[in-house]
């Protein structure tokens, strides 16, 4: 009588494809990577697609990134920092940058940006502008957000005072 030895039985070749020599140890690791990246993408990471121009030419139209949900846990935002800000819900979102932080006076003149009568030097846009608004002062808890594409009339472009709440992190890409 002869006895087989299974032990050296290879695996077909499709099933070494699919899922691996070992199919346990593979079903463990998909199942720990399918619980990390719902971890990561519920509250850490929150992938975003920008939708318009007014971010252009820093960022553009239809461009992915991803948002750090954790970015102000140990600070507060600062000026330059490019954030998502909610409007309503979970899905409707600006991505938009700083240029005013709580308790200072903005405006526009001549195109160029004043934080409390001092002018602002912002080396990231790349289009002239003609705004002419304000003095806007930012309260306690409000930070003054604008897109980099200033080239469109002020009343059409979506800026302004967002509150501190509502500011959901900063842009990681």
């Amino acid at each position: 009588m002869q006895v087989e030895n299974h032990s050296n039985v290879r695996p077909h070749w499709l099933q070494v494809l699919t899922i691996g020599r070992r199919p346990k140890n593979t079903l463990i690791r998909i199942a720990v990577l399918i619980f990390v990246c719902g971890v990561t993408f519920k509250f850490i990471l929150l992938p975003i697609r920008v939708e318009g121009i007014s971010m252009e030419p820093t960022y553009h139209n239809h461009q992915v990134n991803c948002i750090n949900r954790l970015a102000y846990r140990r600070h507060e935002p600062q000026r330059g920092d490019i954030v998502s800000v909610r409007l309503a819900g979970e899905s409707v979102m600006l991505m938009k940058r700083i240029i005013a932080l709580p308790g200072e006076t903005i405006s526009f003149h001549d195109g160029r940006t004043y934080i409390n009568h001092r002018h602002l030097s912002e080396p990231y846009l790349k289009n002239s502008c003609d705004w002419e608004a304000g003095p806007f002062v930012c309260a306690a808890n409000e930070f003054y957000v604008v897109g980099d594409n200033r080239s469109m009339p002020f009343n059409l472009h979506t800026q302004g005072r967002a509150e501190r709440e509502r500011i959901i992190g900063k842009l990681l890409l």
